[in-house]
């Protein structure tokens, strides 16, 4: 082979080489661009789904309130949505309240501190499948239920139905329950996974938290039976830290008519007496009863003199009503059902207003009906209410609710320089007073003033005496009472 023919073929292997290493080089290049890049979108879709996560977490998210529950209601009916609701809080990955609560927040009840006045009412959580994830919300009082001994499927679908334009609900459940059977496992579960939850001496396993578990009686049970409230006392009695008996609920049949006062007193002396025969290593469940915000004034001072006697704990004002309030604008309002929300606030704080001064300060009364921000909840304390339950704007609202309610309460009090308790005891001024025993004293004066007289001053000071008995307690008319004996004398 000649000389140039080799340096021919020299130069175009050179040539070849030479783009085989560029080649190689861009492939290289490429590749690296593309592990870059790869681990570029990688962290950045890690970094942005913590931070999604950490926002999510928070109750208080934006996400909560304005997507959340307006996407729900228009991909859902009512009650599909408020199971998709209870299946979140029920599996974990519900967000949580974050912050503590303010100390002007804390609430003395019974012989209990609670850490804010926020709880839930019964009816969102019936079988007691979210406890946990509805606590993380930051209520300081989870009702559950209500419960029925046996399973019942309650009324025909639809049975729950918005009214937006009102921030109302109407539903006509019906009591739908899994039975005592089933919650009463779901909460001993409960105990199993908590750390010391038998030496714990609250039922709800949290310091300054209350579980409650609302009584419901069987569609198939006779109206005035009694059995069914009493099993539920022993059934759930040991795992609550109060006990609700719900006689008010407008969707069961002859169910209102237990508010009477003769069946009233019947059942809560019986369901008291069954309650204090359980044996208990910690303190008793408090009894409380449920009542319809529908009851006349001739009624709600039937109730009281009924819960005075059996010397129950405490009343819930109100359940729905089945009024349908002037200015009620949404279609659905043609609907059967007891109405909660918005417009079921001057009927609760009526009813409220009517039976603070028929009990005393010792038996607090819970304020249930339309409270949607601070500013209601406090009204609600300085009308007579002790703390306060949310359902319907909790629906309307989303998982912040809680939070956000109770950071305008802690706005307002600060505004007014007071505390919860403060506007608490404002409310419970007008509270119901032992009767002085004035008649002993008319006893007195009437016969035995002439008595007296006639036998001497020795007779009329042993009357001074028994007047002083009779009056200790003020010591005033003490004062004004015995001065005017002995102006007689003279």
């Amino acid at each position: 082979m000649s000389l140039a023919c080799r340096s021919s073929s020299l130069r175009t292997l050179t040539r070849v080489q030479v783009r085989r290493h560029a080649s190689t080089y861009a492939q290289s290049e490429s590749s690296f661009a593309r592990n870059v890049k790869a681990v570029a979108y990688s962290t950045t879709f890690a970094v942005g789904l913590t931070l999604f996560a950490v926002y999510y977490a928070d109750s208080r998210s934006a996400i909560h309130r304005y997507v959340v529950p307006p996407l729900s209601r228009v991909l859902l009916d009512a009650e599909k949505a408020h199971k998709a609701a209870l299946g979140v809080l029920k599996s974990g990955l519900g967000p949580s309240d974050q912050i503590p609560d303010d100390e002007l927040l804390r609430v003395e009840l019974w012989d209990k501190v609670l850490s804010n006045p926020v709880g839930l009412a019964a009816g969102f959580d019936k079988d007691g499948e979210a406890v946990n994830g509805l606590f993380d919300l930051g209520f300081a009082w989870v009702e559950i239920g209500s419960i029925t001994p046996k399973p019942q499927p309650g009324n025909p679908q639809p049975r729950v139905f918005h009214l937006p334009e009102d921030q109302a609900v109407i539903n006509r459940y019906g009591f739908p329950s899994k039975g005592a059977t089933l919650v009463l496992s779901r909460l001993q579960a409960r105990y199993a996974t908590r750390n010391a939850a038998e030496n714990h001496p609250n039922g709800s396993l949290l310091d300054n938290k209350i579980l409650s578990i609302n009584l419901g009686k069987n569609k198939s049970s006779a109206p005035d039976s009694l059995s069914d409230f009493l099993l539920g006392v022993q059934t759930f009695g040991p795992l609550a830290d109060v006990l609700v008996v719900n006689v008010s609920s407008p969707n069961t049949p002859g169910l209102r008519g237990l508010q009477s006062r003769g069946m009233l007193i019947e059942l809560l002396d019986a369901v008291k007496r069954e309650r204090d025969s359980l044996h208990m290593d910690r303190a008793l469940p408090k009894l409380l009863v449920k009542i319809a915000p529908d009851l006349s004034e001739e009624e709600l001072t039937d109730v009281a003199e009924a819960v005075r006697e059996t010397g129950i704990d405490g009343v819930i004002v109100s359940n729905t009503t089945i009024q349908r309030p002037e200015g009620v604008k949404s279609a659905n309002k043609k609907e059967a059902g007891g109405l909660s929300g918005v417009p079921l606030k001057p009927l609760t704080l009526r009813a409220l207003k009517t039976l603070r001064p028929l009990l005393p300060a010792s038996i607090p009364i819970v304020g249930c009906g339309g409270i949607a921000t601070g500013a209601d909840a406090l009204e609600y304390a300085r009308a007579g209410a002790t703390t306060v339950q949310l359902y319907t704007s909790f629906a309307y609202g989303g998982a912040g609710t809680p939070r956000r309610i109770k950071d305008e309460i802690v706005d307002e009090l600060r505004r007014s320089n007071q505390s919860w308790m403060d506007a608490v005891r404002e409310g419970q001024k007008a509270a119901w007073k032992e009767p002085q025993e004035a008649h002993g004293l008319v006893t007195i004066v009437a016969p035995e003033v002439t008595s007296a007289i006639k036998e001497g001053s020795g007779a009329f000071t042993a009357m001074g005496e028994q007047l002083i008995n009779i009056l200790k307690t003020d010591s005033h008319s003490v004062e004004d009472k015995v001065q005017q004996p002995e102006s007689v004398v003279q």
